[in-house]
């Protein structure tokens, strides 16, 4: 056992300064995105970017106290912050305020706090402390059962505020279960789903399941003396077969109105410029406008006359592009990368269980924003409404983000305590 000297004995300083640098440039993206001239002071503590650097000062002070708490603590009280947060996102259904038709959010006067926020984190401390248990192994039907409530708990209570967004962020842990002995064959299946799913919307389904069942026979030719494979072969076909006449039936009577118009115009099977996809199209324009160097701070076009609703928030990103370009856009891609790199050495290093599953399910959460959200910006992905992570302007998020990353810096500090 080693005596940890200061809160900042062997802190990776790399992912604390990738952290600020992403932090600092979005409050300045958020400056640029609301600006105007009745408010030119940065410091204007009445306007968004006031606003969110008090956010960050927070964040820090937040980080800090992380650094200062017992590394022992988080382990030692995962349940019982994964069930405090429930208890939060029951408590939001109930007394919560709706806000862009999401009941998502606790009002108390000008602040509000967005519980399914900090549940990505309070579910990765859960499923650390749950899947870092001695005697648990990822290949039995009890640990993917348990794994599976932990995960479905928080998504349920999710959609019924109605923020699909939020919920479907909890994908992303299906990659820490991979690197925890998950088969790979489940990535496969899930990607296949997809990918059947938005080829029934797009082509005539019969001839679907005709290229299927050319696939299918294929198959048959090569294990054709194994009757084991022959009826699996048999059975995934008519699953599969079921699956892609369901996606009407799941489409017209499980999604709701506007996520159906997202994905038609994400399909190109609607185009409504006005209307849903105003804010991608709109989007598109001011990224592709900022050209290779970008029209200049708080010189964007489309940024200065409000062309792209939410651009402060969930379309951060188009201001990027607009006023620094496809530079700085790239710098930002590559410091996200740098950073998800960075957490998976680390996660690699920990000398427990439980400090790697965490490490991955930070690296996991934070690219899956990372990815849908600036996809979503480039018409690569239907709207969801997710934040960048340190960049889009919000408490929660900043708050819930910072948290997440902060107690992962923390178990990295403390590995070398562990015997």
């Amino acid at each position: 056992m080693r005596e940890q000297k200061n809160i900042f004995y062997n802190i990776d300083w790399i992912t604390v300064c990738l952290f600020l640098a992403l932090v600092l440039f979005g409050w300045m993206n958020i400056y640029a995105a609301v600006y105007n001239d009745e408010h030119k002071n940065i410091f204007d503590f009445s306007q968004s970017y006031g606003k969110q650097l008090i956010w960050i000062a927070c964040a820090i002070i937040l980080s800090l106290i992380i650094m200062m708490i017992d590394v022992k603590f988080f382990p030692a009280f995962s349940y019982f912050i994964f069930v405090l947060v429930l208890v939060l996102l029951v408590a939001v259904l109930i007394m919560g305020s709706a806000t862009a038709g999401s009941k998502s959010w606790f009002q108390i006067g000008d602040f509000k706090l967005q519980p399914s926020e900090f549940a990505k984190f309070a579910t990765n401390l859960a499923i650390a402390k749950y899947l870092s248990a001695s005697n648990i192994k990822i290949q039995d039907i009890k640990t993917k059962l348990v794994t599976f409530l932990i995960l479905g708990l928080p998504v349920l209570l999710i959609i019924l505020q109605n923020d699909t967004g939020s919920a479907l962020v909890y994908i992303a842990f299906v990659f820490v279960l991979y690197r925890e002995g998950l088969s790979g064959n489940v990535l496969i299946i899930g990607f296949l789903v997809i990918v059947l799913f938005f080829l029934s919307l797009l082509i005539n389904k019969f001839l679907v399941i005709g290229v299927i069942a050319g696939i299918a026979l294929l198959l048959f030719v090569y294990i054709r003396k194994r009757r084991k494979e022959i009826t699996m072969l048999v059975g995934l076909f008519i699953l599969t077969a079921g699956f892609v006449f369901s996606v009407d039936y799941v489409y017209e009577n499980v999604l709701e109105q506007h996520q159906k118009d997202r994905i038609d115009v994400l399909l190109g099977k609607a185009t409504d410029l006005r209307g849903v996809g105003y804010n991608v199209n709109q989007s598109k324009i001011a990224i592709g406008s900022g050209g290779f160097l970008g029209k200049g701070f708080l010189e964007g076009t489309q940024t200065k006359f409000n062309f792209v609703p939410e651009q402060s928030t969930d379309f951060i990103f188009c201001t990027i592009g607009e006023e620094w370009g496809f530079t700085g856009s790239t710098i930002v891609i590559i410091l996200y990368v740098w950073l998800f790199i960075r957490i998976i050495m680390m996660a690699e290093r920990q000398r427990s269980s439980y400090g790697r599953i965490y490490g991955y399910g930070v690296a996991s959460i934070l690219f899956f924003h990372f990815l849908i959200n600036i996809a979503m910006t480039i018409g690569l992905a239907p709207v969801i409404g997710i934040p960048l992570p340190f960049i889009s302007y919000g408490g929660s998020s900043l708050w819930a983000f910072t948290i997440l990353l902060f107690v992962f810096v923390k178990q990295d500090a403390n590995r070398l305590l562990l015997l």
